[in-house]
């Protein structure tokens, strides 16, 4: 069993985010608020709640260096928020969408952050110091549908997206005056902002979560087809992999190194996928160990299975083996919805964090796990 530490913070958490210390949590109880927690020796107690929003909140990120939470709402705003003193003051961003603000990230230097929308709409936010406020360029008209997903890629200048249309897809955001042309690669500096450098058409269903590997050099991202998908080499041609299994879909996804990934969604346990020397990824076990009891029902896996077999017959390479059906009840009792890296160490994650529908923010530890030593 590798959670170390359950927490009971609401009865439904849709998003969470740390304090850059760490000693603090934001989460978003499925509602118009923030509600920020401070850890103690015994229990975690309630310091702040943000309170600018309409809507239900969707998307929350806290950025490590400057200290600053952005959050984006189905009422199509987003704040930035600065601690002043013993308060959160926020600044409202025009994003200038005319549909709900799906999800959020911060870029890795921290002067932009991403925001998907409903609006087939992505906004690129900057701070413009001369007026002193928060501005967006959008990406328009390279959607189908609502952009579930936005992942930064080191160099801060490429961001990739997943949408409701099924497709991933890779921008440059290279904006003049707030990045410079040796912030990214030769090739992605070079790039006007908004210019796509490939969409993929891998997944026959809605797509969620998506991540960079620590290096940049491969991109995970997940379908609701119970389905994950690796690609390397992104550009003009691409090397893909697809893995399918047996349980729900997954929502979201983290590399806890260059070949070991960890995804979490339907299924209430995090799901661990590895690379083996030849670059085959292969879904590996369930974190939680708990949940290893077989369903007494096996229809179910049957019929995923097959699903998977077909999903898997493509041009790219394809992994379609499944696991029997397992029980649900483990440490999380429903969707889990958000993953977070804690520790890093020398480039592997030590210590993630997991959020969900049961209202529960988990740590897990993998530090005295062997088998997460890739």
């Amino acid at each position: 069993m590798a959670a170390t530490a359950v927490h009971q913070l609401a009865q439904c958490i849709t998003c969470h985010a740390w304090s850059p210390d760490q000693t603090m949590v934001a989460i978003c109880p499925n509602s118009n608020e923030v509600h920020i927690y401070k850890s103690s020796p015994d229990k975690w107690e309630q310091v702040h709640v943000l309170q600018k929003h309409d809507q239900i909140i969707s998307g929350i990120d806290w950025s490590t260096g400057s200290n600053k939470i952005v959050t984006v709402s189905h009422d199509r705003n987003s704040y930035v928020w600065n601690q002043e003193a013993s308060e959160w003051v926020p600044t409202l961003v025009i994003l200038r969408l005319n549909r709900a603000a799906l999800c959020v990230q911060w870029s890795p230097k921290e002067n932009k952050f991403a925001v998907g929308s409903g609006a087939k709409t992505v906004c690129i936010c900057y701070y413009e110091q001369e007026n002193n406020w928060w501005v967006s360029k959008l990406i328009r008209k390279r959607h189908n549908s609502s952009v579930t997903g936005v992942a930064w890629h080191p160099d801060n200048i490429l961001l990739a997206t997943t949408s409701t249309d099924g497709k991933c897809r890779i921008f440059s955001t290279f904006i003049k005056g707030v990045d410079s042309r040796d912030a990214g690669t030769t090739s992605s500096s070079e790039l006007k902002f908004g210019e796509q450098i490939v969409q993929l058409d891998l997944s026959f269903s809605w797509a969620f979560g998506v991540r960079w590997s620590p290096s940049g050099n491969t991109l995970a991202y997940v379908g609701h087809n119970s389905m994950i998908y690796f690609v390397d080499d992104v550009g003009p041609s691409p090397s893909a992999q697809s893995v399918a299994f047996s349980d729900l879909p997954l929502r979201d996804v983290l590399f806890v190194s260059e070949r070991m990934v960890i995804g979490v969604g339907f299924d209430c346990s995090p799901m661990v996928f590895t690379a083996d020397e030849r670059g085959i990824w292969n879904f590996v076990k369930l974190l939680d160990q708990r949940k290893l009891v077989p369903s007494s029902a096996n229809y179910g896996s049957q019929l995923s299975g097959a699903f998977g077999k077909l999903y898997g017959q493509s041009k790219h390479i394809s992994n379609d083996t499944v696991e029997p059906s397992r029980s649900r009840a483990g440490v999380h009792s429903n969707l889990i919805t958000s993953i977070l890296p804690l520790k890093v160490v020398g480039g592997a994650v030590k210590r993630f964090s997991t959020s969900g529908l049961d209202g529960k923010v988990v740590v897990w530890d993998l530090e005295n796990q062997s088998e997460f030593s890739l």
